[in-house]
């Protein structure tokens, strides 16, 4: 005699995710060479082994395993499952098919509470779940404790969609799922816990909804501008950059600061919003990168991956398609330390994601697209030694390491600027103490800044910052005087400046004109935005 139950679940196809129905046939009466456990439905190892797994926390559990033949199907059946995701629903359907429980909201001896979990008590009576309108996910330790898996934040909004009452997590996944809203959240540790919230023998109150708003507004930055001493040129560059979503490429000998500003830009950004918010946090969950317990990303991010980094882990790729540090720095800041000492095989990867803010990973069977909507920060030193040599010398081998850098990359990167080693007086500043000790531009400073361009520029064009304005919106909304205009016809001719790097220098000149709140681009904003073109060259 054959036994049958279904549990919902999800798959991940990139940072979204699909519906999946785990199967569990049981046949008990199966002869002894029938008699093996078997998992289908295109699954990897980490599925496969799910049973052996399953069978142990059973057992540990105080529950019986059966006897006989088990076939798990795991459908659709031509999509790849991976991980160990689906540990969770095969155990729950298994203990259907024993009649430990019903996966209907039923009873299968006659009360609306149909087991007692072991070492459990009876509890005040209460409905058991209808685990069809609940999705299920979780990997199982062999002690029947319930582990995180990936992915959690974007079951819980296909089960939004599909009209779902709400979804069974481990516990370390419930502030993610709660975050989508409008479901019931049920975070839970054991099996044990599980069997009795299904039966209805364990009252437990769902997760409530996480305050997207509070929690974004209560966000602090954790490195502030003011404790950067000197750099006052590259700051007022940072906010130029911030103030109309600019790349930057800073130049300088070790020890100038570079890195500690990129840290600390997110802060003169725009605070996240919940849309925002949420769609990062996506990312983070299917790359399995969520700190555990963590329901929301609440600001930008910053990601840093060392030059060694390979095509797929900036980008995005494998097997099966996973994002990259492009996607996982999405609405944030992507730094890139040491520029030239990355593969330019992967520096050049970057160009189409960074005209089109997503990438895009193509594989025989389907391609995936991953956001990538990034404010690309990247650092270099003068030449491979760090410092620039006096004389003829010195100017040679910075043009041999710049060479590493191709003229189209050095294009999409809108502003080129110099982060000089900072003097010892400005240094030592801070150590002399006394409210007399001048301090640069602070964080709050400069964002007020970059908040009251982005306002203008929002008023007049909507939401694309000005470093998407298409030349065509430049026309209308990037108009210059005739001395300034004058100036960037010299520059495009004597410094050699692609097509691009025109667009580029407008734009910049439309962000230095919105922190003056001015209209017309005038002579010293389109003075200052050809001076961060420094490394232009033709090309």
């Amino acid at each position: 005699m054959g036994m049958l139950a279904r549990t919902q679940s999800y798959l991940l196809q990139g940072i979204d995710a699909l519906a999946c129905e785990v199967e569990v046939d049981f046949n008990e009466n199966a002869l002894p060479h029938e008699s093996k456990s078997i998992v289908v439905g295109l699954a990897d190892t980490a599925v496969k082994e799910s049973l052996e797994r399953v069978k142990s926390a059973l057992t540990n559990s105080g529950y019986v395993v059966p006897n006989g033949r088990v076939l798990v199907n795991l459908a659709p059946a031509n999509l790849k499952k991976e991980g160990s995701t689906y540990d969770l629903p095969i155990a729950i359907g298994l203990l259907a098919v024993q009649g430990v429980l019903s996966v209907d909201g039923g009873s299968l001896f006659g009360g609306k509470r149909t087991y007692v979990p072991p070492g459990q008590e009876p509890r005040a009576e209460q409905e058991p779940l209808d685990l069809r309108q609940f999705a299920i996910a979780g990997e199982l330790a062999l002690d029947g404790r319930v582990r995180p898996v990936r992915g959690v934040i974007a079951m819980a909004a296909l089960a939004k969609q599909r009209g779902m009452q709400g979804v069974i997590v481990p516990a370390d996944n419930a502030n993610e799922a709660s975050a989508v809203g409008g479901l019931d959240v049920y975070g839970v540790r054991t099996l044990a816990e599980v069997v009795g919230l299904v039966t209805g023998n364990l009252p437990i109150e769902p997760m409530p909804a996480i305050d997207i708003a509070s929690v974004l507004s209560s966000a602090k930055p954790t490195v502030d501008f003011g404790d950067v001493r000197g750099q006052e040129g590259v700051k007022r560059a940072i906010v130029i950059a911030a103030a109309g979503g600019h790349n930057l490429l800073m130049l300088g000998p070790p020890g100038s600061g570079k890195t500690m500003m990129a840290k600390a830009l997110p802060g003169v950004l725009p605070s996240l919003s919940p849309e925002e918010a949420v769609e990062i946090t996506r990312i983070y969950s299917a790359a399995g990168q969520l700190p555990s317990g963590l329901g929301l990303i609440t600001q930008r991010p910053v990601r840093s991956p060392h030059h060694s980094a390979s095509l797929p882990a900036l980008v995005g790729g494998g097997m099966i398609p996973k994002p990259g540090e492009m996607s996982l720095a999405h609405k944030g800041v992507l730094f890139l330390d040491e520029l030239p000492e990355f593969d330019r095989d992967v520096l050049e990867s970057l160009r189409q994601p960074l005209e089109e803010h997503s990438v895009l990973v193509a594989r025989a069977h389907s391609s995936l697209r991953f956001p990538a909507d990034v404010m690309l920060v990247a650092a270099m030193n003068p030449t491979p030694k760090g410092d620039l040599a006096p004389g003829e010398v010195g100017k040679r081998a910075m043009e041999r390491y710049l060479e590493k850098l191709s003229g189209p990359l050095l294009d999409r990167i809108d502003m080129h600027v110099e982060a000089p080693a900072v003097p010892w007086k400005e240094l030592s500043a801070g150590m002399r103490g006394g409210s007399d000790t001048p301090k640069g531009a602070t964080t709050a400073q400069m964002r007020d800044m970059v908040m009251g361009a982005r306002a203008k520029a929002r008023v007049r064009q909507g939401d694309a910052p000005n470093a998407r304005l298409s030349g065509k919106q430049l026309d209308v909304f990037a108009t210059m005087d005739a001395k300034a205009q004058a100036l960037l016809g010299q520059a495009m001719t004597e410094l050699g400046l692609s097509a691009r790097a025109y667009d580029k220098i407008r734009r910049v000149s439309r962000s230095i004109a919105d922190l003056e709140d001015s209209q017309t681009l005038q002579l010293h904003h389109v003075a200052e935005a050809i001076q961060y073109r420094l490394l232009d060259r033709k090309v």
